[in-house]
């Protein structure tokens, strides 16, 4: 498959044919453990009065994600290496490039997830405030928070934080081969974060965010909405005194700040472009 035409639709239709497996896979650990361990009493995640809006999300932004990401690749080959030919551009980008594409593919995997996470904890704070907000808030907009809450993400959110970042540090050079084991633990880990369920780690909650960590995050402004910005290592947030995770204590209210959020999806792709 030499064309970069029929390289895009096989990675097009790969992507939606895993979202379904996937998708049947989280739930049925997600039902199982959000019953046993649910930090929130409540209706099961199937029974959400959103939950048409989290399914679009669920199967929208991992197509919207990978094309805009492809898209962008290219631009940025074509833009900063000056390569425009479609087999020049896979070669390019198949095993990666210059000094960080010959360090060991684990290495490259944990340089990718620390380095996304700690330029995402910034885009993150930065979506907290002045005009950023209007696109962040629809991720905010969940009351009845849960795993597939955690696809809930506005398209300009989408490509201002991980489309870029991702880009970004393919461009740089990583390997898109670190993707085989980062996209299936990142994919888990956000569904993981956005749970019902009470796990805090412990001693191991600095280590690791949690869904009590992130669950805090989704809480009203004032009980802790402008906390816990890292997605995966809340070390920074520890580093830059936004960490909150108070004893014996759990989240219990979420989307509160955002009742005028439309419930549909339609509605809520619209709404930053109406404020």
């Amino acid at each position: 498959m030499s064309s970069l035409p029929m390289q895009v639709a096989l990675m097009l239709g790969e992507t939606i044919t895993k979202v379904v497996p996937i998708t049947f896979a989280l739930a049925l650990v997600f039902t199982v453990l959000e019953h046993v361990w649910a930090c929130n009493p409540g209706a099961p995640w199937w029974r959400k009065r959103e939950i048409v809006t989290d399914i679009c999300y669920w199967f929208f932004v991992p197509v919207f994600a990978r094309t805009m990401r492809i898209g962008l690749l290219i631009v940025g080959a074509g833009v900063v290496f000056n390569i425009h030919d479609p087999d020049e551009l896979i070669a390019f980008y198949d095993n990666g490039h210059g000094p960080l594409s010959e360090l060991p593919l684990w290495l490259q995997g944990v340089l990718f997830l620390v380095l996304s996470d700690f330029m995402l904890y910034w885009l993150h704070r930065l979506f907290h405030g002045g005009g950023f907000w209007k696109y962040h808030a629809v991720h905010h907009s969940s009351e009845e928070l849960g795993w597939i809450s955690a696809a809930r993400f506005h398209p300009v959110n989408l490509m201002l934080g991980t489309i870029s970042v991702d880009v970004l540090l393919l461009m740089a050079g990583i390997s898109p081969n670190v993707m085989i084991w980062v996209g299936p633990f990142t994919t888990f880990h956000s569904a993981f974060v956005h749970a019902n369920l009470n796990w805090t780690f412990g001693p191991f909650k600095y280590l690791l965010a949690t869904p009590v960590f992130h669950r805090w995050h989704h809480t009203s402004l004032e009980e802790g909405g402008n906390t816990n910005f890292a997605g995966t290592f809340p070390i920074w947030d520890v580093l830059f005194g936004t960490f909150r995770m108070p004893d014996n204590e759990l989240p219990k209210e979420y989307g509160k700040d955002e009742a005028a959020m439309p419930a549909e999806f339609g509605g809520q792709l619209a709404y930053p472009f109406r404020q």
